[in-house]
């Protein structure tokens, strides 16, 4: 009985143990062995390359600035490792460039403020903020009204996006004339004219990138140019998204309103549309009726699927 009481104290630690040596010599082999060169791992995080020169609508960048690098570096790093809402965008671009490229073009617009509207509402026609800016360039109902757009119950144009665009446009125009500089015409369009002429003011300067201004205007034209780099270039910033993947503009045909409607989800049926693919292609329209009164034109766009 003693014999056996030393073997049982004696013999299990040595088991367990022994056991524990095998499980983990077994995980051992089984694990694939780690690269000695880590550049040959499948998966790396790197820092983003920051070019030597960059411009915004023909303005340059002073990147010779270190605190100029380091800001488009964050924005950079922030896009560039944002993968799915990136790869989103990229695969957006076909579809609503062609739309807004031509326009500003006409209104003589530099074509890099179409990154201006992908910073503010990532291709969304039915953004709408927590400050109710709404639509593809993001207006306020004020904002949007002075500049012609149609606001109310029934159509809202903010969401519009061929008239938001040109609406945005004489926006951009007005305050080239006042700034005569593009970087603070579209910091204006996240800050206001005003805002952005009282830090002016205040601080005797006339630089945006030497100008202390609230975190989200600071940060927004390096986001803009972020977007732009990386939208014109997306594999130097390891996304390869093939051409099949992208989504197509969708062709249309554009049909004139002639009198009020009474439900558009009729409407639509005699589209040969759902209610649903219809107000996609026409998010202006807000409610499922719309009093016609004559004095003004409406036309809607009709998918060809």
């Amino acid at each position: 009985m003693t014999k056996n009481k030393k073997w049982w104290k004696v013999s299990v630690p040595v088991l367990l143990v022994g056991n524990v040596v095998l499980i983990l010599m077994l995980l051992g082999s089984a694990r694939p062995e780690e690269p000695k060169d880590a550049s040959k791992r499948e998966v790396r995080f790197e820092a983003v390359e920051i070019p030597e020169k960059a411009s915004f609508a023909g303005e340059s960048l002073p990147l010779d600035r270190f605190y100029v690098k380091e800001a488009l570096d964050r924005e950079l790093l922030s896009n560039a490792y944002f993968h799915s809402q990136t790869i989103r965008l990229i695969k957006l671009a076909p579809r609503y460039f062609p739309i807004i490229e031509p326009i500003l073009k006409e209104e003589g617009i530099h074509d890099d403020f179409k990154y201006l509207a992908v910073a503010e509402s990532g291709f969304n026609p039915r953004a709408i903020s927590p400050a109710s800016a709404a639509g593809f360039w993001q207006f306020m109902k004020g904002t949007a009204s002075d500049y012609g757009l149609e606001v109310n119950s029934e159509v809202d144009e903010r969401y519009h996006i061929e008239k938001a665009t040109r609406a945005a446009c004489d926006y951009l125009k007005d305050a080239y004339e006042k700034f005569g500089s593009w970087t603070l015409v579209a910091a204006s369009y996240n800050r206001g004219m005003t805002g952005v002429q009282r830090q002016m003011d205040i601080q005797r300067q006339d630089d945006y990138y030497d100008l202390l201004i609230t975190t989200e205007t600071a940060r927004y034209v390096y986001r803009i140019m972020a977007l732009k780099l990386i939208l014109e270039n997306p594999e130097k910033y390891n996304f390869y998204v093939a051409d099949k993947d992208k989504y197509p503009v969708i062709p249309t045909k554009q049909v004139e309103i002639t009198g009020s409607v009474a439900n558009f989800a009729d409407y639509a049926k005699e589209q040969g549309l759902s209610y649903k693919v219809f107000k996609d292609f026409n998010p202006w329209l807000r409610e499922n009726t719309l009093t016609y009164s004559g004095k003004k034109r409406y036309w809607v766009e009709i998918p060809q699927l």
